[in-house]
């Protein structure tokens, strides 16, 4: 739905890889290689990597509404990852970006991408299920 570099991919993959395997030390530090090399964009464009992957093919046509049971009772990074996902659904990206910057201000970025990473997880094993 955006233009990302290809790198952005690759750093996708190896979050996706390390989640998979359950470390969730190596995607933090993923994430912050990542940072590191490309800044808050770089992140960015792995979480909207990662946003795709989880939603996969996207119908065209029209705004979408996402169920996601139970939200407003849901831990800050879990209500932040169901919006993201919504966002990129929706190619919204002033949302997408306010989302980021929130969870910057509030400093729960870290959490937020690494519940995006295991959600992107779950949702590939359901898939596989």
């Amino acid at each position: 739905m955006t233009e990302v570099p290809q790198h952005a991919f690759d750093d996708a993959a190896q979050v996706l890889q390390c989640a998979l395997s359950g470390d969730s030390t190596a995607v933090a530090d993923t994430f912050d290689a990542v940072v590191d090399r490309d800044g808050v964009v770089g992140a960015w464009d792995v979480a909207w990597c990662l946003a795709a992957t989880m939603v996969g093919q996207v119908p065209g046509g029209g705004a979408w509404t996402l169920e996601f049971p139970g939200i407003d009772d849901a831990r800050y990074d879990k209500r932040w990852v169901a919006r993201f996902v919504s966002a990129y659904v929706n190619g919204d990206f002033p949302t997408g970006e306010a989302l980021f910057g929130a969870a910057i201000a509030d400093g729960t970025l870290p959490d937020c991408l690494l519940a995006l990473a295991g959600s992107t997880v779950a949702t590939l094993r359901h898939r596989a299920a």
